[in-house]
């Protein structure tokens, strides 16, 4: 069972560190190590929620709800997301990479919960998403002259 474990938060973290990749190579608020922290706590109180209060059962009527840290988790990444996200020359920035963060504690409590191959179809969405529209911002919309339009914004 703990090898299962750990297997859970090796993938996890490895998947939501790969988000993390990808936002660091584009030189953006949070990066590898932030994503990978975030998938991998975020697994380790997945488990920690589901199997971490199996001793605690004293009799058939005593219960624990196994989503009630992982409930807080959302809270708690939430309240790092915020963190990135700032009001700049009239301009809300670092919105994607609070997503990110967002979504790399969604992928690691996925992993956490055992369910990989759901993980790792997120974290394949994630990546195609944020490079398809790095591409469109510099490949199709780099002639539209907007002036609202910041080709080095994290959107």
């Amino acid at each position: 069972m703990t090898l299962d474990f750990i297997l859970r938060i090796f993938i996890a973290a490895m998947l939501s560190g790969a988000i993390g990749l990808e936002r660091e190579y584009r030189a953006k608020e949070a990066g590898f190590r932030t994503h990978f922290l975030v998938g991998l706590g975020s697994a380790l109180f997945m488990v920690l929620s589901a199997h971490g209060f199996s001793d605690v059962v004293i009799n058939e009527a005593t219960r624990h709800d196994v989503s009630r840290i992982a409930a807080q988790v959302v809270s708690g990444i939430g309240f790092i997301g915020a963190g990135c996200i700032i009001f700049q020359k009239h301009a809300v920035r670092g919105l994607t990479t609070a997503a990110g963060l967002w979504v790399a504690a969604a992928i690691g409590m996925t992993a956490g919960a055992g369910m990989y191959a759901v993980a790792c179809a997120a974290t394949l969405m994630v990546i195609i998403c944020l490079e398809l529209m790095n591409f469109l911002h510099h490949r199709i919309f780099k002639d539209n002259n907007r002036e609202d339009y910041d080709a080095d914004s994290d959107e």
